[in-house]
């Protein structure tokens, strides 16, 4: 193997850098990604949208300013609630026919 014949600083510093690589791709690039979609989803919110706030509540957009948002759980019943806590409702799958 080509690690065996190399000194023992730099077997480690090379297996510190892959360790670095490893928690870059598979952890923290992932979560930035995430969090720059979810941005870009917030920042498209009309009036109107049917959401989702974290506690399962489904609403709808009214408005936005800075972190809160103004939604509508029915008619006349608006709330306050921080704009990252909504989220888009999810989409059931239907399931197959069992044969």
């Amino acid at each position: 193997m080509i690690l065996l014949d190399i000194a023992n600083g730099w077997k480690t510093a090379i297996m510190i850098v892959a360790m670095i690589a490893v928690f870059y791709f598979f952890l923290i690039k992932p979560q930035s990604d995430r969090a720059k979609k979810d941005a870009a989803y917030r920042a498209g919110l009309k009036a109107g949208d049917r959401l989702m706030t974290a506690g399962g509540v489904h609403v709808s957009f009214v408005s936005a300013d800075g972190a809160m948002a103004t939604v509508e759980a029915a008619p006349g019943v608006r709330m306050k609630v921080q704009l990252a806590s909504l989220q888009p409702i999810p989409v059931r799958k239907k399931e197959s026919a069992k044969k």
